[in-house]
């Protein structure tokens, strides 16, 4: 039997607002939520979870909802390098402080 999840608030109003803007998009295409539902090869009533910020619906059905919308470019730069402060910041602190070359042995 899987471990009941309770996300934190700060996770909640992630999905909540992820949810939101998902909906938002998909009103501003004139899209149904049949048709959204259909191209994302999901139930209208998991689209209807997702819209509503879900945290029990898969991050799978939340990446083929945005590929439905044609938003899925960004979901890929999520936890990009470029994006990650504390891991650059925590590999700038194990460089080196000295970089020596090893002399030759004769």
């Amino acid at each position: 039997m899987p471990t009941p999840h309770h996300p934190s608030a700060a996770v909640r109003k992630a999905l909540i607002k992820l949810g939101a803007d998902i909906r938002d998009a998909r009103r501003r295409r004139r899209l149904t939520m049949a048709l959204v539902a259909d191209r994302a090869f999901t139930s209208r009533s998991t689209l209807q979870r997702v819209e509503a910020g879900d945290p029990a619906v898969s991050i799978g059905i939340y990446a083929a909802v945005l590929h439905a919308l044609g938003l899925l470019g960004g979901v890929g730069k999520l936890a990009d390098l470029s994006v990650d402060e504390v891991g650059q910041a925590m590999a700038d602190e194990a460089l080196p402080k000295r970089v020596r070359l090893k002399s030759p042995k004769k």
